[in-house]
């Protein structure tokens, strides 16, 4: 006689051939679809996400070197101008897009990146991060020229509008509705899948590899997960932006204090590691298909991670208090450094000073770095546990708040008609956002990665499309806001 079935079974029996059936589409790989067999998978999207990164990376004259000295002037609020509109802080609106990508992708994505393409799959995610620099400033820029702000001083923006808007004005509003309309729905499927589902999952397999006992609760941890994640969103951007930027300073230094203290103690290391990644990244075993393989692995694993490309931190960036685009846009440009080209290096080199790049246990996403902190210390682990569990949520909860914009840019009017408040539209997104976390916490990693990349990375195919047609309208503001800063027009107010 069988057992019956869990809750986390039942989830999964019908979970898993959705999944199937959205990555044949997703990740078509068209050297394969042409015949070419190199022995590594090389899907659509992640090409996309490369050239989108070298091209704009050239396009705005290395922006993410240029740009970067005045970024962090920016951001300390030198050149806040008072009486700019908008909801939140330059630092809030930071916070907030860091919250949604400083978390799991940086903890458990590495993990997986490692364990697929071995050390020198570290080298692509910070070669990502560097060109996703630029992407996000692009996106970012148009994400707060093309905002809408509404009577009641409420901030909407993203690519849905700035591709809706920026293109109807080129004269292609056809091409405008299809590409904010498809990138809506993308938006509102990927809250669910990488904004929410991943967290949960990786949050509770953490908890599990530290109290093996919970194994068997991951519906109860769902649960409970959503109902402190439900508290925060239902309060909106200005109480989401209020807890992450207490949550995500608070966190970082928590993770990276906890990394940096294995760094030290291996400091004399330092200089094998890089050389062990660099081979990795260019002498791959089996040349066929070697190098190709850990590139694709590394690139995919940090585009997850920092959202590049994506158009996601652009919908938090246009609330913030600014009346001049370039200058959010160049404030964006931090968020891919200090995710990707910092976070994720550190976590991979806590990975590799200890071995367990090897994965010799068998250990899938965050468990394996937890294993990494604990061969140093045996209590480690409880210190990433927590960490863990704050990048869950407050990704969570930055990405409740993606969703219900891209949720809102469909169905708002109609709610507002049917019902005369565009609130019902927003309770009901975010129950379906809340569920879905229930759905990720009780489903297998497999399942949860697979559909979460699909979701993430599927955004970029109308984003950066759209980015390519409006570059000389981003490198036009840009020149003009270096030249205006010359002339003192753009100055310091503090």
């Amino acid at each position: 006689m069988t057992s019956p079935l869990t809750t986390a079974e039942k989830i999964n029996a019908w979970f898993e051939p959705l999944v199937d059936m959205l990555s044949a589409v997703l990740f078509w790989d068209p050297l394969v679809a042409m015949g070419f067999d190199i022995g590594a998978r090389v899907p659509l999207v992640v090409l996309w996400l490369i050239f989108g990164g070298g091209y704009f990376t050239i396009r705005m004259g290395l922006i993410n070197i240029r740009g970067f000295r005045h970024a962090v002037g920016l951001l300390s609020g030198r050149y806040d101008k008072p009486g700019d509109r908008g909801e939140v802080s330059r630092f809030q609106a930071l916070a907030t897009a860091l919250s949604a990508t400083v978390g799991l992708g940086n903890i458990a994505g590495v993990a997986i990146a490692m364990t697929i393409g071995g050390p020198g799959a570290t080298f692509w995610m910070i070669l990502a991060g560097f060109f996703g620099m630029s992407l996000k400033f692009t996106e970012c820029t148009l994400g707060m020229k093309y905002r809408v702000i509404d009577e009641h001083g409420e901030v909407s923006g993203g690519p849905m509008y700035y591709l809706r808007d920026a293109l109807a004005r080129r004269n292609l509003k056809l091409t405008g509705k299809i590409l904010s309309v498809l990138f809506a729905i993308m938006l509102v499927v990927a809250s669910w899948g990488g904004g929410n589902m991943f967290q949960s999952n990786q949050a509770f397999s953490q908890l599990v590899y530290l109290f093996p006992s919970f194994e068997r609760m991951g519906f109860v941890f769902g649960l409970m997960m959503a109902f402190f994640v439900g508290i925060v969103i239902i309060g909106g951007i200005k109480s989401i932006a209020r807890v992450t930027s207490r949550i995500v300073p608070f966190m970082a230094i928590l993770y990276v204090g906890t990394a940096m203290v294995i760094i030290i103690m291996n400091i004399g290391n330092v200089g094998q590691v890089f050389l062990l990644i660099l081979n990795g990244a260019f002498s791959a075993p089996a040349l066929k298909g070697g190098i190709i393989g850990v590139l694709i692995t590394g690139f995919q694993r940090g585009a997850f991670s920092n959202e590049a490309g994506l158009g996601s931190a652009s919908i938090a960036h246009s609330a913030a208090k600014t009346e001049e685009p370039v200058s959010e846009g160049l404030v964006a440009l931090l968020e891919p450094f200090i995710d990707t080209v910092i976070i994720c290096t550190m976590t991979a080199m806590v990975i590799i000073f200890t071995g367990m790049y090897e994965n010799p246990d068998g250990l899938e996403g965050a468990p394996l770095t937890s294993a990494a902190f604990a061969a140093v210390f045996s209590w480690f682990p409880y210190l990433l546990g927590l960490a863990i569990m704050l990048f869950a949520f407050s990704t969570m909860i930055s990405w409740s708040y993606y969703g219900l914009k891209g949720f809102d840019f469909l169905f708002g009017k109609l709610s507002f008609r049917i019902f005369g408040s565009k609130r019902v539209a927003a309770v009901f997104f975010q129950m379906l956002f809340l569920f879905f976390i229930v759905v990720g916490s009780s489903s297998n990693l497999g399942s949860v990665i697979d559909f979460s990349d699909m979701m993430i990375l599927s955004l970029a195919f109308p984003n950066i499309a759209g980015l390519i047609i409006l570059a000389p309208e981003v490198k036009k503001d840009l020149i003009s806001y270096f030249e205006r800063r010359k002339t003192g027009e753009i100055r310091p107010y503090k």
